[in-house]
């Protein structure tokens, strides 16, 4: 099980970004899912209109390790949500996705990987150190 110590928030962020470690010393990693509902669902909900989404999604992130940070429904294409989780294994994140479309409850999915400004540094000064090594074509 991964135990979250919020005490390790930057006052950089201004609130703005959730930044946390695992206890091994590990940060774990947000995400932002992004859906559609598909019209199977909607009428489902329509149905049960006390149907609880964020449950369901908290169910599927706790099985993956992770833990729902938001959720926010949204209008961009018609119905649907958008939701930023934590993970600590990357490899979980699409994994949900997965499971997510495999139910045909959504489509239009959205899978983004979410950086700190801190991670952002870095990599922009990762980037730096190697732009030498690539050619673009034409220029080798």
């Amino acid at each position: 099980m991964w135990v979250v110590d919020r005490t390790d928030c930057s006052k950089e962020d201004n609130g703005t970004a959730t930044l946390m470690r695992l206890q091994m010393g590990r940060r774990t990693m947000l995400f932002c899912l992004t859906v559609d509902y598909t019209s199977q669902a909607l009428n489902a909900m329509r149905e049960n209109p006390n149907t609880n989404r964020r449950e369901a999604v908290s169910q599927l992130l706790e099985a993956a390790g992770g833990r729902v940070v938001e959720m926010y429904g949204i209008s961009t294409n018609g119905p649907g949500a958008m939701v930023i989780f934590d993970v600590p294994d990357p490899s979980m994140a699409p994994a949900i996705s997965g499971v997510a479309v495999s139910s045909g409850a959504v489509q239009n999915v959205k899978l983004t990987r979410l950086f700190t400004m801190d991670e952002i540094k870095n990599i922009r000064q990762n980037a730096a150190k190697i732009r030498s090594a690539y050619k673009p074509p034409g220029q080798q």
